[in-house]
């Protein structure tokens, strides 16, 4: 399998020590005939009406991400002259002054530096700084001319050996622009106790407007054509970061985020995707690349390896998080390509990737080894469930026998298998899996062998976070909220004895809290995805208790 670098930013990190209508099925693909006309009207449409009488400026927020104890990734677009709009290659370089503060005054300055915002890197612009303090709040703020961007807060990661007493986190997939709005990072950024918060993929959709859309299209998406170019992926970038809850979240905490398959086209594999024709929509390798190359231009995102998202983070001695990259090096989907899910020769990570995945684990002295994990690792298993439920659930996993998802960790079996092997040999506990994408909540063992009874030991835990605004089974079936899970919950759950929570309909996002003793997963739930209004509640929590590799309900938030 192909490991693809995407072109070096034009712009290079800058480094500073201190200073003084709805669609039949998800696998139908809308393509768009339009995909090939004039660019000016959607390059437009992607900024806000103000764009056209303020030059430069900041209309797509700002951001930081990646925090490690002496440093933090700040990022930004600036807008230096109206025509120079996401994806047009035009606009003249403009000098973009950063500066970090200890307070939200900026009067205690600790750094301070000058990057190049360019047309070649659709003029965003990031700032790796350094030398800074572990554990410490820090505020920042760019500059373009005598423009200043809003003023946002980050956080620095403790130090690799010190004893953290408590970690928060906010934990979202799956957010779906045409779908509704994004309340749930609202209700995160509203929160204001947050080290960081993790995107675990699916940042963006790839779709033509209405190509996914079951419930309807809330606001529509900019360009309305599939994204094929590297112009287009810009496009469909910006126009999700003119939303202002989730320029609120990114202004909030630092995001840690890696990337699914919607952020270059749905089912994802190492050498083309199912939501990609060769030929009639240009070349994969042209696709994927510009894909990344976007991806890595407007997300606050630190590539440990050229073209990958995968790389490890550390948060004292209480948790380091492994962050996976499972669309790069996969072997295509067996639904297409024939053979059988426990094929030796098929992969899911990549045999580097499984490498360092394995010996991150087993050096790791934290309390807690987290893995941002794409896609669900505990198997699940739905052939059961009435039709009415099956066959829905079948188009949004992708199911060939509707009985498994091949798009999953189930669809890898060796992997998984040897994955498993090693925490079992190694020893190694309290291990978490922090996972997206399925568009339902999940709080699960993860077993040594599902298929025995009474069930083997548990060789982790894995909690999973619904959708942003995603399709749930409610909104494929169209029945009101809380129909299907009361129906699918008891036959999942006994079916699969390892899973101790399912909620197949709720849109919303998830706290996670660890201190040395428990890792707490609280699952909250928005009341309307197509209310920008809209509220938030606490539904579920279960936690992991130190030393037991076991999930149980707790009955408080944290």
């Amino acid at each position: 399998m192909s490991r693809h670098r995407p072109h070096a930013d034009a712009s290079a990190p800058a480094t500073s020590a201190p200073a003084t209508s709805p669609a039949p099925s998800r696998r139908t693909v809308v393509k768009a005939a339009a995909a090939g006309a004039a660019l000016a009207a959607p390059l437009a449409s992607a900024l806000p009406a103000r764009a056209a009488t303020a030059a430069p400026a900041f209309l797509h927020g700002v951001a930081s991400g990646d925090p490690l104890p002496d440093g933090v990734l700040l990022w930004t677009r600036v807008t230096p002259a109206p025509e120079a709009t996401p994806g047009s290659g035009v606009g003249p370089d403009t000098p973009v002054e950063w500066v970090i503060a200890t307070d939200r005054a900026l009067t205690g300055v600790v750094a301070r530096g000058t990057v190049t915002a360019r047309a070649a890197s659709d003029h965003t612009v990031k700032a790796d700084v350094r030398g800074l303090r572990p554990g410490t709040d820090y505020f920042f703020r760019f500059t373009a001319g005598s423009v200043h961007s809003p003023v946002a807060r980050t956080r620095t990661a403790p130090s690799a050996d010190a004893s953290v007493a408590g970690l928060r986190f906010g934990v979202v997939s799956c957010a779906n622009y045409e779908a509704g709005y994004f309340s749930p990072y609202r209700h995160l950024a509203a929160r204001g106790d947050l080290d960081a918060w993790l995107h675990l993929g699916d940042y963006i959709y790839e779709y033509a407007s209405g190509g996914y859309a079951y419930g309807g299209v809330v606001r529509t998406y900019q360009p309305e054509h599939e994204v094929l170019t590297l112009a287009d992926y810009r496009m469909r970038h910006a126009r999700y970061k003119t939303d202002q809850d989730l320029q609120a979240l990114h202004a909030t905490a630092p995001c840690v985020a890696i990337w699914d398959d919607h952020e270059i086209a749905n089912d994802t594999w190492s050498g083309g995707a199912e939501n990609h024709t060769e030929g009639a929509e240009g070349t994969w390798t042209a696709r994927q690349a510009a894909a990344k190359q976007a991806y890595f231009e407007w997300m606050p995102v630190r590539p440990a390896i050229a073209g990958t998202t995968y790389r490890r983070l550390r948060f004292g001695r209480l948790a380091d998080l492994s962050l996976l990259d499972l669309r790069s090096f996969r072997s295509q989907q067996v639904s297409s390509a024939g053979g059988a899910v426990d094929d030796p020769d098929r992969t899911l990570t990549g045999r580097a990737q499984m490498d360092w995945l394995k010996s991150g684990l087993s050096a790791s002295d934290t309390t807690w080894r987290l893995v941002g994990n794409s896609v669900m690792i505990a198997p699940f298993s739905v052939a059961q469930l009435p039709a009415f439920v099956r066959e829905p659930l079948g188009e949004l996993l992708g199911l060939p026998d509707l009985a498994i998802s091949v798009d999953q960790w189930d669809g890898y079996t060796d992997d998984r298998k040897e994955l498993i092997s090693h925490l079992r040999s190694h020893s190694i506990r309290n291990t978490v899996f922090l996972t997206g994408d399925v568009h339902m909540a999940f709080a699960t063992d993860v077993p040594v062998n599902a298929t025995t009874y009474p069930l083997t030991a548990s060789a982790a835990t894995e909690f999973v976070v619904t959708s942003v605004t995603s399709d749930n089974l409610d909104d494929y079936v169209g029945v009101a909220e809380g129909t299907i899970t009361a129906v699918a919950e008891p036959v999942i759950k006994t079916m699969n004895r390892h899973i101790k929570f399912v909620d197949t309909d709720q849109h919303g996002y998830g706290v996670f809290s660890l201190t040395p003793e428990r890792a707490q997963m609280d699952y909250y739930r928005i009341s309307d995805r197509a209310d920008p209004a809209a509220s938030s509640h606490w539904v579920r929590s279960y936690r992991t208790l130190s030393g037991t590799q076991k999930t149980e309900r707790t009955y408080d938030p944290v």
